[in-house]
């Protein structure tokens, strides 16, 4: 298994550096929320196909920007899986398993309608009328992350020339002996039977955000926002006390053998980031307290510190990890 490639960046719009292992990957081009440059017909034709992979209780409208973005500024033909809110109902299935109960729930059967989506959206952009693309990267947001690595190891993914597994703010491992999984062992799974950067011939990139910094519940460090962030961290990993996107802290978020990327000041979701009011340890501030700055990390009349709620996906952050695409 490869070592992980380990990379900090802040929030300004980097390039992003490649592996030397592999194939040249093409470098990020600098964006930003009001000026972008629009792919020219020749980007179009040799970058990459995407499928991006919701994540839980996400659904396809919620990366109509992203897929905006990528589409017009960088050149790659995307398809979001057409899943709605509804849909993750369908995983009340795994309520009928004895090992639901048990906390070693299997992934399948209860996510096969995940996985055949994403065959159906992969067959489907590998057909392009006008040229097929070159090749299929895999972009996975959160708990689409481990369901792509499932379909990886389930699925014929060669056939349509899937090369590349991209994650954002996916939560890869399971947590330490004596915390409660609480995907009921499914996550417990993946690290028994598709651990790490599993397929050696898909390049895996994990890409995690720093937005916030959790604290103890009954510890005498941390604000109540941190306490409370800090106790979704704890069911995660086994630790309150780490940095983390708001809601995958960063130990669980980056796979064995894949090139890891941290990002600081990226939030987890795009639902909730965006907003006019700023996200504020402790509270919020009014958008007359605040002066921006490009990067999306902004100060607050010297009272502390806020920012507002850039996701992976904000303009102000997909120029720091396109290039992996």
């Amino acid at each position: 298994m490869l070592a992980a490639n380990t990379y900090t960046q802040k929030p300004s719009l980097l390039r992003p550096a490649h592996r030397t292992q592999r194939a040249q990957i093409a470098p990020a081009r600098a964006v930003n929320a009001t000026t972008r440059a629009t792919a020219s017909s020749a980007e179009k034709s040799s970058a990459a196909a995407v499928v991006i992979l919701p994540g839980l209780g996400n659904n396809q409208s919620d990366y109509d920007e992203l897929k905006q973005i990528l589409e017009s500024d960088y050149g790659h033909r995307v398809s979001v899986l057409p899943v709605t809110r509804l849909d993750w109902l369908r995983n009340a299935a795994g309520l009928t398993d004895s090992n639901y109960w048990k906390g070693t729930l299997s992934p399948r059967p209860t996510v096969d309608w995940y996985l055949n989506k994403i065959s159906a959206a992969i067959e489907e952009i590998s057909r392009a009328e006008d040229a097929p693309p070159p090749s299929v990267t895999l972009l996975a947001h959160s708990a689409g992350g481990w369901l792509g690595r499932l379909f990886l190891r389930d699925f014929d993914y060669r056939a349509h020339n899937v090369t590349r597994f991209v994650s954002l703010g996916s939560p890869h491992l399971p947590p330490p002996d004596g915390v409660i999984d609480q995907t009921r062992g499914i996550l417990t799974y993946m690290e028994a039977n598709v651990p790490g950067a599993f397929q050696p011939d898909v390049e895996y990139v994990t890409i995690a955000g720093t937005y916030a910094t959790g604290a103890e519940l009954l510890g005498s460090q941390g604000t109540i926002s941190d306490r409370i962030v800090g106790l979704g961290y704890k069911q995660v990993c086994g630790d309150a006390a780490v940095a983390g996107d708001g809601v995958v802290p960063l130990p669980s978020a980056h796979l064995e053998g894949a090139k890891q990327v941290t990002l600081e000041g990226v939030y987890h979701s795009p639902l909730g980031a965006d907003d006019d009011e700023l996200a504020v340890v402790g509270g919020y501030a009014d958008s007359d307290d605040w002066s921006d700055d490009e990067s999306g990390v902004v100060g607050w009349n010297g009272r502390g510190n806020a920012r507002r709620r850039r996701w992976y996906g904000s303009p102000e952050h997909v120029g720091s990890w396109v290039g992996y695409l």
